[in-house]
């Protein structure tokens, strides 16, 4: 309410008595709660009295609004005919503007800081360290550490040339040139470790920057030690940036290259007794330590140091217990056991490597593979039974799909070893894998079990394994289970014997792969002469053929036909696509009307649906009321579907007599093509 009486004010009266009244605008607007309308009124106050500026820059810097601030400072400095009413010069107001964005890097945007500050390294010569000490705090502040050496190198080159300009024309002063000069030559050698420095003391505990220093003193190996030294010292593990274990594995390495073995010795010693904030920056520290004494062929100081990493700590504690340190965890750190796990092997004896393995298990760390290595080791020992207990243990430990890999070893070493000999208990040990197996891994499980049955038991257990596998293995291999199923069967048993696969598989199968189990079952029958029974396998698939989308299969029928059939059978086939056609057109338009009528009329949909259920379902038999329901629609039917779209039903390959027998003649042979393929699939199935 005070804004807009002011408002009022100011526009009911005449400009010479504005200044009676912005004093206390002013004031007003200053002891307001948000800012933003005190800064639309000192706006509106400038444009009367543009030098009251400095005013309104001290008003934005009190509510931290210097973006702005910096923007109206810059717009005073570059105003020649600016008057300041402090008493203040340009360079003053030039300097406040310097420190105020210079200060402030992450909150003035709107201004370009760098060619501000340069701009008056040319304008004020005789201001040039303050200025380059303003443009190198941006650039602190900015987090542009390289910038900052540029902008200090360019300070110096400026020196330099100054000085040389000096010396030509005064001739003097040239020892103090050739100390500028070298104070700049070393100044750019120390560029990379200068850089470094800046870097470290904003986060000592980065260990690359550590490892960066190092590489800096390449050739300096008192300053490559004291560097390590003072990284050791200063990294705080809970709080470092990397590994800090690399660190100690490094600087032992440093003394290892250089041939002081018992000083890399003591270095990875003190690193074994640093509380790491992970378990696996100690375990590496150890393995690392281990991997040093094979170097040089230490083989038993190897082992020992292996050996004492593993052994149980007066105070156990479980591996990802963060409230105990980790010397107190790293017992159970599967990659010290690795290690240890293969120097047994390589170098111990087999009772040493074997009580190694059985520790690994008893702490339940193992993983599948060392199950695996451990059965290996065993069974390399003609230790065949202890290897088998070894995957039985592996399985008692691991849940599906982890346990695939030692399932299906095992499987295949258990067979590979007995054979026939233990076929029942082979057999347990599949039916035990194959509890609980998921779907996607069963199918090397059940071809593998199947073949033990082929090779070893009998072949009608093969092909119940077989049978078995067809309706456990996933969706996606269905189809080339039931082909390696039909191929075993033909090769064991006949081709004939086939016949009841074929059917199974027809019926789970989806339709792209019934089409296809149809289509070779069709030319199985047909090569055994059994034509009869090959045209009714064809009618049957051709329900689930849109003669749209599957030419191929129509074609393949029609070719069949020609040389097998007569005129009569082509002419059924043909008829038999003209109704499967008129099937599914009909299908698609009665969906349609269906979702249109379904908004307006419930009762409709449910007349429709029913109707809809008669005329598609498939049924292996049709009782006489079933039959005499299914003709009566099967008419309605052909009656939608020539007013809908005659065109799409017209077959061109159908015989003239057909074509002159009228509307009712053919709904009489749409009839007995549907009870044809009634007669078709009993006979089929």
């Amino acid at each position: 309410m005070s804004r807009r009486t002011f408002d009022r004010a100011l526009r009911a009266l005449p400009v010479t008595q504005h200044p009676r009244i912005w004093p206390l605008y002013l004031r007003f607007a200053r002891n307001l709660p948000l800012p933003e309308t005190a800064i639309r009124v000192y706006r509106r106050y400038l444009k009367l009295s543009p030098e009251n500026a400095e005013e309104y820059i001290d008003y934005l810097r009190s509510c931290g609004k210097l973006d702005e601030a910096a923007v109206r400072l810059a717009a005073v400095v570059n105003d020649e005919s600016f008057v300041s009413k402090e008493g203040k010069s340009n360079y003053q107001l030039w300097h406040e503007l310097c420190d105020l964005i210079s200060q402030n890097p992450d909150k003035v945007n709107s201004l370009n800081v760098g060619a501000i500050i340069r701009g008056g390294l040319t304008r004020f010569t005789d201001q040039l360290g303050k200025l380059w000490c303003s443009l190198a705090d941006y650039y602190i502040r900015s987090g542009h550490f390289e910038k900052v050496f540029d902008s200090y190198a360019q300070f110096e080159e400026s020196m330099i040339a100054a000085k040389m300009e000096t010396t030509s024309e005064l001739g003097k002063d040239e020892e103090d040139l050739e100390l500028r000069l070298a104070r700049f030559e070393q100044l750019i050698a120390r560029r990379p470790l200068l850089l470094n420095s800046v870097l470290l003391r904003q986060n000592p505990h980065n260990v690359h920057e550590w490892h960066k220093r190092v590489k800096l003193y390449e050739g300096k190996p008192r300053q490559i030690i004291n560097t390590y030294t003072e990284a050791v010292q200063t990294v705080d593990p809970m709080k470092a940036t990397g590994k800090p274990s690399s660190l100690w594995v490094s600087f032992a390495k440093f003394y290892e290259e250089n041939e002081q073995l018992d000083d890399a010795r003591t270095i990875f010693e003190k690193a074994t007794k640093v509380n790491y904030k992970q378990v696996d920056d100690l375990a590496g520290v150890w393995c690392e330590y281990g991997e040093m004494e094979l170097r040089h062929e230490n083989y038993e100081q190897a082992l020992r140091i292996l050996r004492k990493a593993t052994a149980i700590p007066s105070k156990k504690a479980e591996y990802f217990d963060v409230s105990e340190p980790v010397q107190n965890r790293v017992y159970k750190s599967l990659k010290v056991w690795s290690m240890l796990a293969d120097l047994e092997e390589s170098m111990g004896t087999f009772q040493s490597t074997k009580a190694v393995y059985d520790r690994i298990i008893d702490l339940r760390i193992a993983t599948p593979q060392i199950i695996i290595n451990y059965a290996m080791f065993l069974e390399e020992h003609n230790y065949f039974e202890e290897s088998f207990k070894a995957y039985e243990r592996g399985i008692a430990l691991f849940r599906w799909p982890n346990v695939y890999d030692i399932w299906n070893t095992y499987l295949t070493k258990f067979i590979d070893r007995y054979g026939g000999k233990k076929l029942e208990r082979a057999r347990d040990l599949f039916e035990q894998a194959l509890d609980g197996c998921p779907a996607k891994f069963a199918k090397t499980i059940y071809l593998l079990y199947a073949k033990l049955e082929e090779e070893f038991g009998l072949a009608r257990h093969a092909m119940a394994v077989y049978e078995r596998a067809t309706q456990a293995v996933d969706n996606t291999e269905r189809h080339h289970m039931f082909n390696i199923y039909i191929k075993r069967a033909a090769e064991i048993y006949g081709v004939t014997y086939t016949r009841a696969i074929y059917q199974k598989a027809i019926e789970v199968l989806p339709d792209e792969h019934s089409r296809d189990m149809c289509l070779r079952f069709a030319d199985m029958e047909s090569k055994l002469g059994e034509i009869d029974r090959g045209r009714a396998i064809y009618s049957y698939c051709s329900q689930i053929c849109d003669p749209r989308m599957t030419a191929t299969f129509w074609q393949t029928w029609k070719e069949f036909e020609i040389r097998h059939g007569n005129e009569d059978t082509i002419r059924e086939m043909l008829r038999i696509k003209r109704s499967v056609q008129a099937t599914y057109n009909t299908q698609v338009n009665f969906m349609s009307s269906q979702m249109m009528k379904a908004t307006t009329n419930a009762t409709s949909k449910n007349a429709h649906t029913h109707m809809h259920t008669n005329i598609y379902a498939p049924t292996p038999s049709v009782s006489n009321d079933e039959s005499i329901n299914l003709v009566s629609s099967s008419i309605e039917l052909a009656e939608l579907a020539k007013q809908a779209n005659p065109d799409e039903i017209d077959i061109e390959d159908e015989d003239g007599d057909d074509e002159d027998q009228g509307p009712e003649g053919e709904l009489q042979h749409h009839q007995v093509a549907l009870f044809r393929r009634e007669q078709c699939y009993r006979t089929f199935t």
